[in-house]
């Protein structure tokens, strides 16, 4: 027989096991911030749900010309780690952790790789210095950002460190069938027709990793302005080379391309995304996705 007191006491323990889950959700999550979106989304495969994880430049923005706000700088504020890219690519972010003032532990994400000179095809230097700092575009690079972003949360909370553990494996191993993939694509193409023309220099990883020529008119930087003499020299490497077709930027002004691709007749093959992912709707929301994109527009514009 169920009395009233044996009643109560079910109710009190059914409303103590529901509450537990309740704060357990409620828990505030730690916060991390990227300095944009690519660097987010790689945070974000490692973290799972413990991080409350921001980006300051999101999809589709240009992280070479951002200006930071009062807002980033309270959200360095809050942080407790920030990931930056480094090798001179966010060259506001030293004065930005300044001005806020933020004790979080500032993390560089390209820590460890095997970095590539930043020069145009003439042997000069643009606005980065002497670092080409989109080291992303080589898949085996991401795999030391990711093992360098694992470490930093395994230190800022000890007690998630197995979570952190598995989902960096488990990205891994997508981030090897992702390299073999490009790897792939690139073997089915013709050996003279691996050349590709885009809106800046941006994509010097992705050659020497995978063996495309890219050429570009703006330098490393989007800051940089492209000099009619280099343009002019793009239209006669078209022209001489019979090069099928030319790429836009999702961070780029498309005007320039879509200037080349006319004088030349070159086919427009697309976009590309190099410095930022698309929005979640568009075909380039995370990392793994903006690389497949890109190679399978890539194949698709030079095999025809």
């Amino acid at each position: 027989m169920i009395t009233r007191r044996t009643l109560l006491a079910g109710l009190s323990g059914l409303a103590l096991a529901a509450s537990g889950p309740a704060r357990a959700q409620g828990a505030e999550r730690m916060r991390v911030t990227a300095t944009f979106s690519i660097l987010a989304d790689l945070v974000r495969q490692i973290a799972g749900d413990r991080v409350e994880v921001a980006a300051l430049v999101g999809p589709d923005g240009d992280g070479h010309v951002y200006s930071p706000t009062p807002a980033d700088a309270r959200r360095l504020t809050a942080s407790r780690i920030v990931v930056a890219n480094g090798l001179g690519f966010e060259g506001w972010i030293d004065r930005l952790v300044r001005a806020s003032g933020t004790k979080a532990t500032i993390v560089e994400a390209s820590r460890g790789v095997r970095t590539l000179k930043a020069a145009d095809d003439h042997g000069q230097g643009h606005a980065h210095g002497s670092v080409d700092p989109h080291a992303w575009q080589d898949v085996v690079n991401v795999k030391l950002y990711v093992a360098t972003i694992r470490d930093a949360l395994i230190k800022a909370d000890l007690p998630g460190a197995d979570g952190y553990r598995a989902r960096t494996d488990a990205y891994l191993a997508a981030l090897d069938a992702l390299d073999r993939e490009i790897r792939d694509a690139i073997a089915r193409l013709a050996p003279d027709r691996r050349r590709v023309i885009t809106s800046h220099d941006s994509f010097a990883y992705f050659e020497a990793a995978y063996g495309l020529d890219f050429v570009a008119p703006q330098g490393v930087s989007t800051e940089a302005e492209a000099s009619a003499r280099d343009v002019a020299r793009i239209i006669d490497q078209i022209r001489r080379e019979r090069i099928p077709a030319v790429f836009l930027e999702n961070v780029s002004d498309p005007r320039l391309v879509e200037r080349i691709a006319k004088d030349t007749g070159a086919v427009t093959g697309g976009r590309l995304y190099s410095d930022a992912l698309s929005g979640p709707d568009g075909p380039a929301p995370t990392y793994i996705d903006m690389m497949r994109h890109n190679i399978r527009a890539i194949s698709q514009a030079l095999s025809s």
